[in-house]
């Protein structure tokens, strides 16, 4: 029995889901079963067709992939909470030695957290965000 049709089709649905992704998804297996259709079309061992699209597909992927990398970049986009670190803010409840207070930074206060004691209305730097609480320092000035 002959498994050329199902590898073309394979193929295609494969190819069909790479084209509705944003992203890289299927492509290098529609690689593997184009291979595989090539080959049914000269063995009819399923077996050979099978290996053919296993290594043909992780060949692919192998290749692939650095040059993906590189081409992309994958730079870091910065979100709407990376924006504060850095920034100044206002402390509006207490934020105890090791102890969470609140911080007031662009308008939105944050649970925040501080190696020192810092009072209310005093002026914090942020440093980092660990989860949704910022960590924050007193302010030099």
């Amino acid at each position: 029995m002959s498994y050329t049709i199902a590898w073309f089709i394979a193929f295609l649905v494969l190819l069909f889901i790479e084209i509705i992704t944003v992203n890289l998804v299927t492509i290098w297996f529609a690689v593997g079963a184009l291979a595989a259709f090539i080959t049914s079309l000269v063995t009819e061992s399923f077996i050979i067709q099978m290996i053919v699209f296993l290594v043909i597909s992780v060949i692919a992927l192998l290749v692939t992939k650095p040059l993906i990398k590189k081409f992309k970049g994958f730079q870091v986009t910065p979100t709407n909470f990376d924006r504060v670190i850095g920034q100044e803010g206002e402390v509006t409840k207490k934020i105890g030695k090791n102890e969470y207070g609140e911080v007031k930074v662009f308008g939105n206060t944050w649970t925040a957290y501080s190696k020192q004691t810092i009072k209310e209305g005093e002026k914090v730097k942020v440093l980092d965000i660990e989860g949704v609480k910022l960590i924050v320092e007193k302010e030099d000035k």
